[in-house]
């Protein structure tokens, strides 16, 4: 079986162009320029590329864009009053706080001091809580990606077997209660959650229709894990060397060469979720700046 390759690529750029013509009307008609900040401490490589990117492409589609860079060893109190600064910006309506942090500050009150009507991330408790009872919300980035993809490729959602990989609280866990919600076009799925404690992973990988691996590990789903027609959705993104010219070779948390044999449907790594999650964060920000204007919004 030939599986059907889902990029991630393509499908970001289609969102992305129907971004652009939404944030030019929202110019036109309504004055509202979607206004995004986002805030890096240290200079983390990984970090700073991230930031990078998302700034590329917040000016590529029209934003009004700010980027904060703060030195490593800025206080927890100086990066708050900054949060605080831009929860009052009327410019702004979206805040990104570039994660990991050092560890003198707390992730945790840094996510919490966000507005939780700027925290186009997804991360506060509120837009969380939100998420479990299916109220309008911002949807962390990711999941929100794997959503679109699933959409956009006609996957059939309602009634499946998924099994998710991972329970982190940005992948796995938000993943599978949007799945397991009367959601369309993608919902109504039954859903099992699997991690390092599961004590048959091969048992629940094997039932699979749609499988999404976010396990934090370089190929962990192989071929003999998997049933033939499966669609997988691979989050991992896993540094395992360096070629000559001392670009990083990257690989997923699926063993693709085996995988691809039996899918119906499988994500590449590079190329596949990725570049759906920094477009997420710009539809969120569309999203958020509508909300403000007191337009219509999927995000209340």
């Amino acid at each position: 079986m030939a599986a059907k390759i889902i990029s991630g690529k393509e499908i970001s750029q289609e969102i992305r162009e129907e971004l652009k013509k939404e944030v030019k009307e929202l110019k036109e008609k309504h004055g509202v320029t979607p206004g995004l900040v986002t805030i890096l401490v240290g200079e983390n490589p990984a970090s700073v590329s991230y930031v990078t990117a998302k700034q590329r492409t917040a000016h590529d589609l029209g934003f009004h864009s700010v980027q904060e860079n703060l030195p490593e060893d800025v206080s927890e109190d100086e990066l708050l009053k900054m949060i605080e600064k831009y929860n009052n910006d009327p410019a702004i309506h979206g805040i990104l706080v570039q994660l990991p942090l050092p560890k003198h500050i707390s992730e945790q009150k840094v996510l919490y001091a966000i507005d939780p009507r700027k925290d186009v991330d997804g991360f506060h408790p509120v837009n969380v809580g939100k998420m479990v009872i299916g109220e309008p919300c911002f949807i962390p980035c990711t999941p929100a990606g794997i959503l679109e993809m699933l959409a956009r490729t006609d996957v059939e959602v309602t009634g499946a077997e998924v099994v998710v990989v991972g329970r982190s609280n940005i992948v796995g866990k938000p993943v599978a209660i949007l799945l397991m919600q009367k959601r369309k076009p993608v919902g109504n799925a039954t859903v099992t959650v699997c991690h390092t404690a599961t004590k048959d992973m091969v048992f629940h990988t094997k039932r699979a229709d749609i499988l999404i691996v976010a396990a934090g590990r370089p190929k962990v789903i192989t071929g003999d894990m998997v049933k033939e027609g499966v669609v997988v959705i691979d989050v991992g993104v896993n540094r395992i060397g360096t070629t000559p010219e001392g670009k990083a070779i990257l690989c997923g948390d699926v063993d693709f060469d085996s995988v691809k044999e039996k899918a119906a449907a499988i994500t590449p790594v590079p190329g596949g979720v990725g570049p759906m999650t920094i477009t997420m964060l710009m539809k969120n920000t569309v999203e958020a700046a509508k909300m403000w204007a007191g337009l219509p919004s999927s995000v209340g």
